[in-house]
């Protein structure tokens, strides 16, 4: 059986591409800068597993098919005992059959039932009304949303070629030398079978002609079996299955462990990957500091100079913050912003307070939320928990509530961790209540989390309870 071949870019390239070649994975198309580090040649393969960065750029997305999606998980959840992955419901570019539900005037478009989503249509790409069935691709478009982007403008995808809609020849930007480009077009117009145009992939380059017109073929028939199937299966249903999408985030322990994998192949800074995912200004001044330790200077000096230097971008006494709480799921809860009351650098802990404007009722303690409460919240960078006390506006005291989390990570534009779902209330009269356990089990079945960070969540659960004791 071949390796997987994978392609990644982004700010996790070095330690990802590490892990993967001590796996038995092989690297194709990779950057300059990876060439350089791990001694790999050009191979303009096309990869089974795409990894990119998340534009938050706190994780990756993986795109590949199934069974090389399980084993990038299989690792990553051996290595790092916190990462989250998420498995979008439905396939990228995977084709189905579904049940029109109904128009959607205000977006001017259809909704239809593919089965494990419900996804939209344009409304000028439907060929007639009354429709009931529909045959529709998952597009690109809007990959990992939970309503999928939906095309009647089906594609076939090959190693080499993708039929796509039309009779138009295109060749891939990646393809560069002009002489490849013009015979590919050429051959693209001798083949282009009724009804289909070519896309020629990267991987197309150096194959000869009559390795491109067979695989030309078999998308073809590959094209008429999804059709055929089509005219038989109930809806919903899936046809063609495509590309599985994996959603991945790091936690600030998965970034720490990244960073040693990466310090094994070059010069790297602690903190490197969470100092990257800071963006900007951090970001820059990380560069220059790996650039000195690459050149020979002492770690210490560049260490103090690299942090003398990012110092300002970070938030301080006086200064407003917002708070990022990310559930397992990946929906990310902005709970307002924070005023910094205080703040030990050196002992790393910090204390905001929050004012709250409408009515409610405070999750877990069931107490009301009143116009004027206050929340005055203390945490230690880096600590599974924190701890959020509420008063009223004339400062009588209403509950505690702790919140179990990844490592709570400063950023500059304020704090951010994955909430790990388990909760501590404490009430005035001194009753306490742990909440929610069974949530971080379910993670656990569906694959979300490892049993790992179940272990460690329970631990650092009984120190909070044990210290809480009188």
């Amino acid at each position: 059986m071949e390796n997987f071949k994978v392609r990644i870019r982004g700010i996790y390239s070095t330690a990802l591409t590490k892990l993967l070649l001590d796996h038995g994975f092989d690297v194709v198309q990779p950057s300059v800068t990876i060439k350089e580090r791990f001694g790999l040649e050009e191979r303009e393969e096309s990869p089974d597993l795409d990894v990119n960065d998340r534009r938050d750029l706190q994780g990756v997305r993986a795109l590949g098919k199934a069974d090389c999606i399980n084993a990038f998980k299989s690792i990553l959840q051996s290595c790092l005992d916190d990462v989250i992955v998420r498995k979008w419901a439905v396939t990228v570019d995977g084709t189905y059959k579904g049940l029109v539900k109904g128009l959607d005037p205000p977006t001017h478009s259809i909704l239809v039932d593919i089965g494990p989503a419900v996804g939209r249509v344009a409304e000028e790409e439907i060929p007639g009304p009354n429709l009931r069935q529909l045959v529709v691709q998952v597009d690109r478009r809007r990959i990992g949303a939970r309503e999928p982007a939906l095309t009647t403008g089906i594609k076939i995808p090959g190693k080499y070629a993708i039929l796509i809609p039309g009779r138009q020849v295109k060749v891939s930007r990646r393809i560069r030398n002009w002489e490849s480009r013009s015979r590919l077009y050429q051959l693209g117009e001798k083949l282009a079978p009724a009804n289909w145009g070519i896309l020629w992939r990267t991987a197309s380059a150096d194959q000869p002609p009559d390795i491109l017109k067979e695989e030309i073929a078999c998308l073809v028939k590959e094209g008429e079996a999804i059709m055929e199937r089509a005219r038989h299966v109930e809806a919903p249903a899936m046809l063609w299955e495509g590309n599985h999408l994996m959603d991945v985030e790091f936690p600030a322990p998965s970034k720490r462990k990244l960073d040693e994998v990466r310090g094994s192949v070059v010069p790297t800074i602690d903190g490197h990957h969470y100092y990257k995912a800071c963006g900007d200004r951090v970001s820059s001044a990380l560069e220059m500091a790996e650039r000195l330790l690459e050149k020979g200077y002492s770690r210490g000096e560049v260490e103090e100079l690299f942090q003398q230097t990012i110092e300002a971008e970070y938030p301080t006494i006086g200064t407003t913050i917002q708070i990022e709480h990310v559930k397992l799921n990946g929906r990310v809860f902005h709970l307002g912003k924070a005023l910094v009351e205080d703040y030990d650098h050196d002992q790393s802990m910090i204390r905001f307070s929050r004012v709250f404007k409408r009515e409610g009722t405070y999750n877990g303690l069931k107490t009301r939320k009143e116009p004027g409460d206050q929340a005055i919240t203390e945490a230690r960078i880096g600590d599974w928990h924190f701890k959020t006390k509420y008063f009223s506006r004339d400062g009588q005291y209403k509950g505690t509530y702790i919140n179990l989390n990844t490592p709570i990570e400063l950023y500059p534009y304020g704090i951010r961790y994955l909430d790990l779902e388990v909760d501590i209330c404490i009430w005035p009269d001194g009753g306490v209540k742990t909440l929610d356990e069974e949530k971080l089990e379910k993670a656990v079945l569906e694959g979300l989390v490892t049993e790992k960070l179940v272990r460690i969540v329970k631990e650092k659960l009984q120190e909070i309870i044990k210290g809480l004791s009188p």
